[in-house]
């Protein structure tokens, strides 16, 4: 084939606009019109069947309510507890609707609904191929309280766990499971360690009502212990166990340490980020490095939320008002510790999640 030199210059210039776009020079990949920004889970009012999922853009320009109704078109139920995420995958935990809605997590369309075999669901996490949900049963119970495991292959309860009472948060590490035992409607002060190949449970004994967790950059787990006022049978206040922040070494289920606070401090909410803890304790919240060896005793931030987390040295707070059936999206820098922006978000505004 003959070729004159407008077709040698126009080969030339695609040669250069190959080499410009190849793979050394990456670009962003937008996976759907949620991506590149955060999950906020509105719990909605107990049994109006109002909870919801906003979105809100990374620059903060966007801002959507109600994605899971707008894109689906029917109501996401009563009393949205978490979200939990694997691959291109969105695990809606609807707690009082006793059911699971997963999405596609960029563009939440509707894959399923898991509604049979969960009574209390709250949280869930992934190991083994599975799904793994904890599960309060009935919350005056102790005697029904599980993990439930979910198929994801045919998003179906294939079995159970049975755990201690009220099991809360979970997450997963190396092929094993770690769930706090807040209690339920009751109080527990257990971490259970479950190993997902064999279903076979340990437990680890720390402070009263265990919620919050992560991995620290040590690979330890670190619990947030919330404390519990004590009643007598007619509700009088009688005392109190202390909040505590736990660390775990999970190599041998061993307490490494433990910062207790100080009496009538209930702390609540806790996010990790680039080697510290952020928590809430009244109406401050307080960072720690992994080493510290004693609470602060100084907050960053004189604010107090419903979910709280930290990315990219910004943090998120949240608020709501249940009563006026509002919620809202707080962001403050860490740098200056100054409130930067306020977003509206819907009632029970909570968990917030990156994607």
């Amino acid at each position: 084939m003959k070729m004159n030199k407008f077709t040698l210059l126009a080969l030339a210039i695609g040669l250069i606009f190959t080499s410009c776009t190849n793979d050394d020079d990456p670009v962003d990949e937008i996976k759907g019109v949620y991506d590149n920004g955060m999950l906020i889970v509105n719990e909605g009012n107990f049994f109006q069947g109002n909870a919801s999922v906003s979105y809100v853009s990374n620059d903060y320009s966007v801002v959507e309510n109600n994605i899971f109704n707008n894109v689906n078109s029917r109501l996401l139920g009563d009393t949205a507890q978490s979200i939990a995420f694997t691959d291109e995958l969105a695990y809606i935990v609807v707690n009082v609707s006793q059911k699971i809605e997963v999405v596609d997590r960029y563009s939440f369309t509707s894959i399923a609904t898991i509604d049979a075999g969960l009574t209390n669901p709250r949280y869930m996490a992934f190991a083994n191929g599975k799904g793994y949900v904890t599960d309060w049963g009935d919350g005056g119970s102790a005697l029904d309280d599980v993990v439930a495991v979910i198929d994801l292959a045919t998003n179906t309860v294939e079995s159970s766990i049975s755990v201690g009472e009220g099991p809360e948060q979970i997450l997963a590490k190396n092929g094993k499971l770690y769930v706090s035992h807040k209690g339920g409607w009751s109080t527990n002060n257990i971490v259970s360690v479950i190993d997902a190949a064999t279903k076979t449970v340990q437990t680890i004994t720390v402070n009263d009502v265990p919620d919050e967790m992560v991995f620290n950059q040590a690979g330890e787990l670190v619990v947030l212990c919330e404390g519990a006022t004590q009643y007598d049978a007619n509700w009088n206040p009688t005392g109190h166990t202390d909040g505590s922040l736990v660390r775990i070494n999970v190599a041998n289920n061993s307490i490494v340490s433990t910062l207790i606070f100080n009496n009538g401090i209930y702390p609540s909410l806790m996010a990790y980020a680039d080697g510290k803890l952020y928590y809430q304790a009244g109406s401050k919240i307080y960072t720690i490095n992994d080493a510290a060896t004693s609470l602060p005793t100084e907050s960053i931030i004189n604010d107090s939320f419903y979910g709280l987390a930290v990315n990219d040295n910004m943090l998120y707070g949240t608020k709501t008002d249940f009563t006026a059936g509002t919620g809202d999206l707080l962001i403050y820098d860490l740098s200056s510790k100054s409130l930067t922006t306020t977003k509206s978000l819907k009632v029970g505004a909570a968990k917030i999640y990156f994607n």
